[in-house]
């Protein structure tokens, strides 16, 4: 099993970058995460959100692996506690499936890349600097990886 966090931007800050990793490099071959950064759309061009925002799904669309279950992430998605994410996680590797986190740019997601996905997931109901999401996804996901392997890093 993969997982993919599909991401819209580029360019982060170090501390980010450094965070993201620390907890990419903890994960098993099993339960590898990596990360495709999309172009985000230019915000000088003189388009409308809506249309910056089908400009950046045309892009994830084209960069979504084939039958890779898709969760995108977005405000009004569930919110899983850790030991669901785990559960969730086990079942996706008992199905051998990929699984693609779709990560939106400063306007969100187009609304074709939530009709796509197969889930709709939120981190908060804070709203969150999508560097920050990177981060904390990568993290969640240890954690739920370490809670299926009975790891002491997740305490209860």
């Amino acid at each position: 099993m993969k997982l993919l966090i599909l991401a819209v931007g580029n360019k982060m800050p170090a501390w980010i970058t450094e965070g993201f990793n620390e907890y990419t490099k903890r994960m098993p071959r099993e339960a590898m995460i990596s990360l495709i950064e999309i172009k985000p759309e230019a915000r000088n061009s003189g388009k409308t959100a809506t249309q910056i925002m089908e400009a950046e799904a045309q892009r994830i669309r084209a960069a979504l692996p084939n039958g890779a279950l898709c969760i995108a992430l977005d405000e009004h998605g569930a919110t899983p506690t850790t030991k669901q994410l785990s559960q969730q996680m086990q079942d996706w590797m008992q199905r051998g499936c990929d699984v693609a986190f779709i990560i939106g740019g400063a306007d969100g997601l187009h609304e074709s890349v939530k009709q796509k996905a197969q889930h709709l997931m939120a981190l908060s109901a804070l709203t969150l600097p999508h560097g920050m999401v990177r981060v904390l996804l990568a993290e969640q996901l240890y954690r739920a990886h370490s809670l299926l392997h009975n790891h002491p890093y997740h305490r209860e």
